[in-house]
């Protein structure tokens, strides 16, 4: 047992022994028993903390305070128009978002899709090309003859 470990054991756990975990248990209580001044300092502000911490009450609320939460609350729910439907709206959402994908889709495919040479035929070059017509290619054109 390190004392950065039981400084992590009091931390979590507190001061008394008790609550520390069973496994480590018996080593820390070695290390205080060694009385190395880090451990005991440490150990002596677990305890102060755990003192606080045990002094601080809750007091109970007040019985008629109480009484005036429960009897503001509405005696049944109210019933919203727009509840019901909300599992189609849901379903609505989920179609248009689809909706929206596909049409950007298919708008970033018609802008970013080379133009036919002059003359090759329009609707066959799209498909053949290889990588190289690509951004990842470089340029779809050979121009070292300018």
């Amino acid at each position: 047992m390190t004392p950065e470990r039981f400084r992590h054991i009091i931390e979590a756990y507190g001061a008394s022994p008790e609550r520390w975990p069973a496994g480590e248990r018996d080593a820390a209580l070695a290390l205080v028993n060694a009385a190395d001044a880090d451990t005991l300092a440490a150990l002596a502000e677990a305890r102060a903390l755990d003192g606080m911490l045990d002094e601080h009450a809750v007091t109970a609320p007040d019985p008629a305070f109480a009484r005036r939460i429960v009897d503001s609350a509405p005696t049944r729910p109210a019933r919203a128009l727009w509840r019901r439907p909300r599992i189609w709206f849901s379903g609505a959402g989920f179609v248009g978002a689809g909706a929206a994908g596909v049409a950007a889709g298919a708008l970033l495919v018609s802008l970013l899709a080379p133009a036919p040479a002059p003359g090759e035929p329009a609707h066959g070059g799209w498909f053949e090309q290889s990588y190289s017509g690509t951004a990842f290619g470089g340029a779809p054109s050979d121009w070292s003859d300018q």
